[in-house]
């Protein structure tokens, strides 16, 4: 089962993807999806985002986790390497694996 923690893009807890779960969502792939979309049905960029866009990685995403994220983009940074430790005073997750002091509440990071 995935690890929820706390986003602060979308400022609440979910899923966050492993590194061999997020090669299964792949949300990389998007832009190729929307060309091949558009190549298949000679739709319009907008037509084409909105019946195609990430719906693959969406998919994917709410089948490993069991969360129905609705914003495919939202998936890029629902990778859990991308995050630091929980901070020691308010436990949120460092923005990233490097971060010295943490956003939401500014304690510095211990070491």
């Amino acid at each position: 089962m995935p690890k929820t923690i706390y986003c602060w893009r979308c400022k609440i807890e979910v899923p966050m993807l492993t590194e061999d779960e997020w090669q299964l969502v792949n949300p990389n792939t998007m832009p190729e999806q929307l060309k091949q979309y558009r190549k298949e049905t000679d739709s319009s960029l907008s037509e084409a985002y909105r019946n195609s866009m990430g719906l693959p990685a969406l998919v994917a995403y709410e089948r490993i986790t069991g969360f129905r994220e609705t914003n495919p983009n939202a998936l890029k940074h629902h990778r859990l390497k991308l995050y630091g430790p929980a901070c020691t005073a308010c436990g949120k997750p460092l923005r990233t694996p490097i971060a010295s002091f943490c956003a939401e509440c500014g304690a510095k990071r211990a070491n």
